[in-house]
């Protein structure tokens, strides 16, 4: 059966459509985007700005990662997403003492946020009280460790904190971050901030973080 021309262009028109449905498809399963919301992550993410989040992607310490808070932040009632960093992957004792975060030991290196973000902002309140020296084992969560002596990063959870410690709601108040509420890992435009930040957001989940 010969088809006339404007079968053809019709067909045409059916194929491209289907091409741009399944793209459309492929896409959504492997990326979103988001839009940043708050100054958590201030000064490398910013609120409004608009960022890439590869669902596929290995979470790695450094990483920047989104995540539904609901479940995790008692204060959430439902689906809300946060996106926070990625400092202790399962198996990590995390201490911070004297101005310094500390992962197995060993000095972990944060030259992505100021020395005074590093030094006075990774302290918690809680209550009314400012700590300036925690580990994990004493962050109050009695789901975050089974084993109270264990003092680490249990399997398939994440301890994620906001590179503007100072504000960021994060593990420190409500413990660790379930490997299944991870959304995917943020990737920052190649034109949305300074190459510094995107630096930030994109390459220290590859590069070595301890000294």
């Amino acid at each position: 059966m010969k088809l006339t021309e404007k079968q053809k262009g019709l067909l045409s028109w059916f194929i491209y459509l289907l091409f741009l449905l399944l793209a459309w498809f492929l896409i959504k399963s492997f990326a979103t985007v988001v839009k940043v919301d708050g100054h958590s992550m201030d000064p490398n993410l910013h609120t409004g700005q608009r960022v890439l989040v590869l669902k596929k992607s290995a979470v790695k310490r450094n990483s920047v990662i989104v995540f539904d808070a609901f479940g995790e932040d008692p204060t959430k009632l439902s689906t809300t997403y946060y996106v926070k960093r990625v400092v202790g992957i399962p198996g990590d004792k995390i201490v911070y003492k004297d101005g310094k975060l500390y992962i197995n030991n060993k000095l972990y290196k944060q030259n992505y946020i100021s020395k005074k973000q590093v030094s006075v902002g990774t302290r918690y309140r809680y209550q009314s009280d400012v700590i300036k020296n925690w580990d994990i084992a004493k962050l109050s969560k009695e789901k975050w460790v089974d084993d109270q002596d264990e003092k680490i990063v249990p399997k398939g959870m994440y301890f994620v904190l906001g590179d503007n410690r100072s504000i960021s709601n994060d593990s420190r108040y409500w413990g660790f971050v379930e490997q299944r509420k991870i959304l995917g890992v943020v990737y920052a435009f190649p034109w949305s901030g300074t190459a510094t930040q995107r630096y930030n957001i994109n390459d220290l989940k590859n590069k070595k973080a301890l000294n």
